[in-house]
């Protein structure tokens, strides 16, 4: 029996993240957060003092990677759900979400081997009753063959603006400007990088969401589910 897999790629501050938990809680399937995936082994490389530059020990590392996600019931009255991410039997909880920490993933992904050692994990997140795959490259590399694939995108004054709420309510200061450099700067190392840049499949669904809230890209792409699993 073929399981089937949902592809949603883009760039960082997209919606991918809360599109794919929403998705994901929806239809009682798995999720894979591949993003978190190179923040992890950003943050396992700082913990375990294993240098950015040793590409050797980073992809050792990468292939071992001991995480799940968990995500919960959407709450009854916001809508929202939660992913819990577990590092080696641990929750790790906002420590991988800063802009630090994301661009440091950002410098990992671009490693060959270490995008190589962590490929099989990423496929063996795939099991019944299906998967929702969160990335840069899971429609073109990791799952090629998934039946619907979705690239998500918007500008990067508005994905700025998206992270900076983010932020505001963790706590976090920063600006508005310094976070639209940090994002134009990823995406040019993301996009441009000769191991798997970012960019939509050529049979992905393209959603711009700059101007769209989240209930109508959901509801976009369960119509899309609806139209490719029916």
């Amino acid at each position: 029996m073929t399981i089937p897999v949902i592809t949603i790629d883009g760039p960082s501050g997209s919606g991918k993240g809360t599109i794919c938990s929403l998705l994901a809680a929806e239809l009682k399937w798995h999720l894979l957060d591949s993003g978190a995936l190179y923040r992890l082994v950003a943050f396992g490389a700082l913990k375990h003092q294993i240098s950015f530059t040793d590409s050797d020990k980073l992809a050792e590392y990468a292939k071992n990677l001991d995480i799940r996600f968990d995500v919960s019931e959407p709450n009854p009255e916001t809508g929202a759900t939660e992913v819990a991410v577990i590092l080696e039997g641990e929750a790790v909880g906002d420590g991988i979400r800063n802009e630090k920490c994301g661009n440091n993933a950002s410098k990992v992904a671009a490693i060959p081997d270490v995008r190589t050692a962590l490929l099989e994990r990423q496929r063996q997140f795939l099991a019944s009753p299906g998967l929702i795959a969160d990335g840069r490259d899971m429609g073109t590399v990791v799952f090629p063959d998934a039946e619907l694939k979705i690239y998500l995108t918007a500008s990067a004054e508005e994905r700025a603006k998206r992270r900076f709420k983010q932020l505001k309510e963790k706590g976090i200061s920063t600006t508005i400007g310094s976070l639209v450099q940090e994002i134009s700067e990823r995406d040019d190392r993301d996009m441009n990088r000769k191991v798997a840049p970012l960019k939509p499949a050529e049979d992905a669904h393209v959603i711009e969401t700059s101007s769209m809230p989240i209930d109508k890209v959901i509801e976009h792409v369960l119509k899309l589910y609806q139209q490719t699993f029916s």
